[in-house]
């Protein structure tokens, strides 16, 4: 299976854990999709006072240079870790 195909099965396997992981796992998660499908972040970082949407910039913008195959692998990795 290509990497582009198990990244795949892991975005779909993402939405079905059993358990739903802690918000700085949901956090990675997040981030390392972005970075998997949009590469570097771009644009403004949010105010301080949209907490949730400054909180996913910050972790995305974490990964800053990490390629996307990089990325993909850590997501496949991660994911495949919180279904055991």
């Amino acid at each position: 299976m290509s990497l582009q195909e198990q990244f795949e099965q892991a975005v779909a396997d993402s939405k079905t854990l059993a358990q739903r992981p802690d918000n700085l796992t949901l956090l990675k998660i997040y981030a390392l999709y972005k970075q998997s499908t949009n590469g570097n972040v771009e644009g403004e970082q949010p105010a301080m006072t949209d907490f949730v949407a400054r909180a996913k910039w910050d972790a995305w913008n974490q990964l800053e240079g990490l390629s996307t195959e990089d990325a993909k692998q850590q997501y496949i990795d991660l994911i495949t870790s919180l279904k055991d």
